[in-house]
């Protein structure tokens, strides 16, 4: 079982405030195009198991974030890691040793999202003996049909 990141009581506290937030009807167009964005980068679940790696070792390099994120092919997580730096969730920092040493961390900006997205494991510890009850009884049914 994998190790939850260790948010503050304030980001869980954020998380469950955006969650129950219902958004304006003149919401602004460019924050709807954000969030699309963001779910469709996080929807591939790399970038969230990323965020989850980083957030509990802080600094890392390429090849034990590979190690760490289980599945990735080393193209994916080089693409992903251009993306999440293009959005400003990691640094890239190279330094300039002989072979070159590039390590990844999470900015503030990243910490956020694993916590706005720490939510889903709020949401998901609230409800798991209701979702396996569903689970169960569509299971159930679905053998009699069958």
């Amino acid at each position: 079982m994998q190790k939850i990141p260790q948010f503050t009581d304030e980001q869980i506290a954020r998380a469950k405030m955006y969650a129950a937030s219902t958004p304006p009807d003149d919401l602004d167009p460019r924050i709807q195009a954000l969030v699309n964005d963001l779910i469709g980068r996080v929807a591939d679940k790399w970038t969230m198991l990323i965020i989850e790696v980083l957030a509990e070792k802080g600094v890392m390099r390429f090849t034990r974030i590979s190690e760490r994120v289980d599945g990735i092919s080393q193209k994916m997580l080089t693409q992903t890691l251009r993306h999440m730096e293009r959005d400003g969730l990691i640094t890239r920092t190279v330094h300039p040793v002989v072979p070159p040493k590039v390590e990844y961390e999470l900015t503030q900006l990243g910490m956020s999202l694993g916590a706005a997205f720490c939510g889903v494991w709020v949401w998901a510890a609230e409800n798991l003996r209701q979702v396996e009850k569903a689970r169960n009884s569509f299971d159930e049914k679905s053998q009699h049909i069958a």
